[in-house]
């Protein structure tokens, strides 16, 4: 018999599998399930976008694309970002197309990420941050954001953990599981930090278009002197309900986009072309898109959190993203506990917040990417949950 468990890499064996994913795999096999637990868009990719993606197929673009990816998509990605966020980048060398978002953030830490170097990851946060910067031989460092302050990152908190060692700091803004945002004048407090403790920065920015109450996303490579200091990740599965198609970005200066170019060639080739000439179609003509999913969204934010607080729950008002943290330490179940049994009394799937970080116990993640009519019964199925708990069932 061979002896696998000696074969495999110890890091891998070491990173726990995602808190996502082992929710939503328990509830597929499940009857009559609702689930809140993943992050997808239930509308469909807009039509127009679908259609060029088809026509490219229809033209025989089936071929590779350029490492970096079609010429054409970067400008279209750097003309997009000048217009949305104000900031320059140069399509031909310092913007690479990836497989998703989460290509790119891989690509920028094991290219900034030297071994025992520390990273600082505000958490609660996706859950991809930690693993990554152990499978790069850095050091995971959490910064915890805290319900009283919005969940957003606090200059004094974040300084406190900084060492000689602090290399890279991750901004996951709009957050998921949160939906905090960070404003202009809160990210120039971070950025006096970086600057101070001469850190680089990789901003996720991948729900930048999914902000409310006339919040407008601030990219932290727009604060004076981030650019250079800053790899910037977006895509398209959120903001265009582009999921499947697998299509990420990152911008970022030259020097660092030539070193993730050469992983990206090795490990990648290119993202996949049909996506690609869908994308460039989506930022052509695609603002209005995002306008209609944003303000269903919006609509869905607002009955979500009144629904958690009339249920007793204490929930902060998100303002990016799709998701609700409703607090559910009231109850006096773990957050694992909470889930575990709404799951299998009532059928609803949601995410323990400690998922994303032990920052988040007490909590758990519940996305409005879902249809009213599903949304609203699960929430029914909550609330009948709470009040059995309330009256010791």
């Amino acid at each position: 018999m061979i002896d696998y468990n000696s074969i495999i890499n110890d890091k891998i064996k070491q990173i726990k599998p995602s808190g996502i994913r082992k929710f939503f795999d328990i509830a597929s096999e499940m009857d009559n399930v609702i689930s809140l637990s993943i992050g997808e868009p239930d509308f469909n990719t807009p039509w127009h976008v679908r259609e060029a993606g088809i026509i490219s197929l229809q033209q025989g673009n089936t071929k590779y694309t350029s490492n970096k990816g079609l010429t054409k998509l970067r400008h279209e990605i750097c003309s997009f970002f000048l217009r949305k966020y104000n900031v320059s980048y140069n399509g031909d060398n310092e913007c690479i197309v990836t497989v998703g978002g989460s290509e790119a953030i891989d690509l920028a830490m094991r290219c900034l990420i030297n071994e025992g170097d520390e990273v600082l990851i505000p958490q609660p946060s996706f859950v991809c941050y930690d693993p990554l910067v152990r499978m790069a031989d850095g050091i995971p460092v959490v910064v915890e954001t805290r319900e009283e302050d919005n969940f957003k990152l606090v200059p004094e908190l974040l300084e406190k953990v900084i060492t000689s060692k602090s290399r890279l700091l991750v901004l996951p803004y709009p957050n998921n599981p949160t939906g905090a945002i960070m404003e202009k004048a809160e990210l120039e407090k971070i950025a006096e930090i970086v600057r101070k403790h001469n850190l680089f920065v990789i901003s996720d920015e991948i729900y930048a278009e999914l902000t409310y109450n006339n919040k407008k996303h601030i990219s932290f490579a727009s604060i004076e002197g981030m650019k250079e200091r800053t790899v910037v990740v977006s895509g398209f599965s959120k903001s265009y309900s582009m999921t499947g198609w697998r299509l990420g970005y990152s911008l970022a200066p030259k020097p660092v986009t030539d070193a993730m170019v050469k992983l990206h060639q090795f490990a990648i080739m290119s993202a996949p072309t049909t996506a690609q000439y869908a994308a460039i179609e989506a930022l052509k003509h695609g603002d209005r898109d995002i306008e209609k999913m944003r303000d269903e969204y919006d609509m869905r934010r607002r009955l979500v959190v009144r629904r958690f607080r009339e249920m007793g729950l204490g929930c902060f008002e998100p303002e990016g993203a799709f998701y609700a943290f409703p607090c559910i330490k009231s109850t006096g179940l773990s957050s694992e506990e909470f889930c575990t049994r709404l799951l299998k009394s009532k059928s609803v799937a949601v995410v323990p917040g400690n998922a994303f970080g032990d920052s988040g116990e007490g909590f758990v993640r519940v996305s409005y990417s879902f249809s009213v009519k599903h949304i609203k019964e699960a929430l029914n199925r909550v609330e009948s949950f709470i009040n059995e708990l309330k009256e010791g069932k």
